[in-house]
């Protein structure tokens, strides 16, 4: 196999070096020091120790969401991608969560190697799409889930630049900022989220971290050296696990989710 993982580009790029997305930030940290607050109001929100991301909202008291998909049981049938367009209702030809079928040219020349791999958005511990929104329209809970107000969002699209998973896009019908969000509203209710139930070889599951025994933690640990998640350097703490992840696509998958990608050599 390569040892990267490449994808044509789309029109709007969705991913961002290291020096704009530092940028964003400061600028950011100066549009805060003027006095923009969350919509929650200062009195709402919870800071967390050891962490430079802004002060969470509340979510669901105690828990700390998270999804392990595993690949090897993943067959690439899109529905997940179905049940959320269809839970969540957005644009036509844009997604939150889909399955992106790589071809893999082996070096031996026999027959290239398929592999089917779910995108979604990361709710990682520090994501780097809440602190550069000049208007704090994106925002993280203290269960960790990460959300966007349509009230509040303007479309001027930083998030999207600065979120290294190529995850959120500007609805083409409210103009916002929009991405996966672990189907919230089924998980307060009780309900797993769409893509969860729906997928028919059991790949997705989804708990509370912060709970030893959660079937989420019992299968990591059942597979504890296997694990891992998508571009670690990049210091976010993911919290989409993967388990049967090829070590080629840990620090080289890149592009925009529904694209069928062909490696290179």
């Amino acid at each position: 196999m390569p040892d990267h993982i490449s994808a044509p580009r789309p029109e709007t790029p969705l991913s961002a070096p290291a020096t704009k997305r530092t940028f964003l930030q400061e600028l950011v940290g100066l549009a805060t020091a003027f006095g923009l607050t969350a919509a929650a109001g200062p009195a709402a929100a919870v800071s967390l120790p050891g962490t430079t991301q802004p002060p969470r909202r509340p979510g669901m008291k105690g828990k700390r969401f998270g999804m392990l998909v595993d690949i090897r049981k993943c067959i690439g049938c899109q529905a997940c991608t179905v049940s959320c367009s269809v839970e969540n209702q957005p644009p036509i030809g844009q997604f939150r969560t889909t399955v992106l079928q790589y071809e893999i040219d082996k070096p031996d020349g026999s027959m290239p190697a398929m592999v089917s791999l779910p995108r979604l958005c990361n709710h990682c511990e520090e994501p780097p799409c809440v602190p550069v929104c000049p208007v704090q329209a994106t925002f993280q809970r203290t269960d960790g889930i990460v959300l966007v107000d349509n009230e509040r969002c303007v479309g001027c699209g930083y998030c999207v630049q600065a979120c290294p998973y190529d995850a959120r896009f500007i609805n083409h019908e409210t103009q916002t900022a929009d991405k996966c969000t672990f189907c919230e509203h089924r998980l307060e209710v009780g309900l797993l989220p769409a893509c969860v139930e729906s997928c028919v070889g059991g790949a997705r599951v989804i708990g509370d971290l912060n709970d030893p025994n959660s079937e989420i933690n019992r299968r990591m640990a059942a597979h504890k050296e296997g694990t891992k998640v998508l571009k670690p350097g990049m210091k976010t703490e993911p919290r989409v696990f993967y388990i049967g992840l090829p070590d080629e696509f840990v620090n080289g998958v890149d592009g925009q989710a529904s694209v069928r990608l062909v490696a290179e050599h």
